[in-house]
């Protein structure tokens, strides 16, 4: 065969894989795919990346890196693009003044209807917390879009707030045990000491309770009028707690089906208007009055004003472990719109959002991994 043949030849076949590549890979799909990457990057805020955090040499050492090992912490928190600010701070706090940061797992549930953000989102945390210890799960969020009614505001609507209802499900089962924590608080204490708290007379929460509170707000005067509904209290004393941090034992949740307790008081709700906040209320019908009262310290809450107005308000007497800005009124917010509160002040300084107005803070953050006193 002559060199003219065997050239020819040759592009023949050059030829056909090019048009074969070009019908399986059609400019116009290329395009479209690097579009969405580059939309999904766009849409996520920029952290800065975290020092790593390394255990002291009291703590007791992990045998893998298993997320079933006996001497990890576990933390859950919900992820998605509006709180990711929030929730990065958050981490960031829990970090700082844990003793032993390298045994904290962060256990973060994304929105299944979100699920086109699941890498990228892995990809931040990754990047953020080099040293972190942590998994992504999806949430199937419509498992409770029928069961969610109406609230006061409607970002108490998302139905990555009810995420929570479903931790005994969502996690692995060898996790027994969980702490959850919202979105918009800081921890400025060891947290290893909130997950020491324990549980007593087969109690399936724990949580600061505040008793003081005027608790028959909570649910519509219908409610306390029928004898039948009202009677869910009888022989307990039920006071109100943050749902938005608490120590979740997971073994009896799943043993005792609380997930579908609480999904039965929603239904109800969607039938007959009993309450008129978002997931709070049917946590308080399932576990109010059978709470393991933990102290204030770690649920300074309310910092965010209330659900309308999102007013400052100032921290209640008494240490503090956790500040909590539940409420409408969140510290990034503020602090961007330049009217803040005086306290979001003190969220700032863990604030790893890469944005021209924390610039000079994240170059003063404390990185001190020992417990604060706080």
């Amino acid at each position: 065969m002559s060199k003219k043949s065997r050239n020819h030849n040759v592009l023949s076949v050059v030829g056909v894989l090019v048009l074969v590549l070009g019908f399986l890979f059609k400019p116009s799909d290329t395009i479209r795919s690097f579009k969405i990457k580059s939309d999904l990057k766009n849409q996520l805020p920029r952290f800065a990346e975290a020092p790593e955090y390394r255990n002291g040499a009291e703590c007791p050492a992990t045998t893998s890196s298993s997320v079933c090992d006996r001497f990890r912490v576990h933390i859950a928190m919900t992820l998605d693009v509006e709180y990711l600010r929030g929730s990065m701070a958050a981490v960031s706090s829990v970090l700082t003044h844990a003793s032993c940061p390298e045994n904290v797992f962060l256990h973060f549930i994304v929105a299944e209807s979100d699920s086109e953000k699941l890498s990228p989102l892995t990809l931040l945390v990754r990047s953020t917390f080099p040293s972190l210890h942590f998994k992504v799960y999806l949430f199937k969020d419509d498992l409770v879009k029928n069961l969610i009614s109406s609230s006061i505001r409607s970002a108490l609507e998302n139905p990555l707030n009810y995420a929570r209802n479903y931790l005994a499900d969502i996690l692995d089962v060898c996790i027994d045990r969980v702490i959850y924590l919202d979105s918009d608080l800081l921890v400025v204490d060891d947290i290893q000491k909130l997950w020491n708290i324990e549980l007593t007379k087969s109690r399936i929460i724990g949580a600061p309770e505040y008793c003081h509170a005027n608790f028959t707000k909570y649910f519509t005067d219908g409610f306390w009028a029928d004898p039948v509904l009202s009677r869910v209290f009888s022989g307990r004393n039920p006071c109100y707690f943050n749902t938005g941090v608490m120590v979740m034992d997971l073994k009896r949740f799943r043993q005792g089906n609380y997930r579908r307790r609480i999904e039965g008081w929603m239904e109800l709700q969607k039938q007959k208007r009993i309450y008129e906040l978002g997931s709070l209320p049917p946590f308080l019908l399932v576990f109010g009055g059978d709470v393991e009262a933990i102290d204030h310290r770690w649920n300074q809450h309310g910092l965010g004003g209330d659900n309308v107005k999102g007013s400052c308000r100032s921290l209640h007497p008494g240490p503090v472990s956790l500040l909590h800005w539940s409420g409408k009124g969140k510290p990034w917010t503020r602090l961007d719109s330049g009217n803040p509160c005086p306290l979001d002040h003190l969220w700032a300084p863990y604030d790893l959002h890469l944005s021209t107005h924390n610039h000079q803070l994240l170059q003063n953050k404390p990185i001190s991994t020992s417990s604060s006193s706080s």
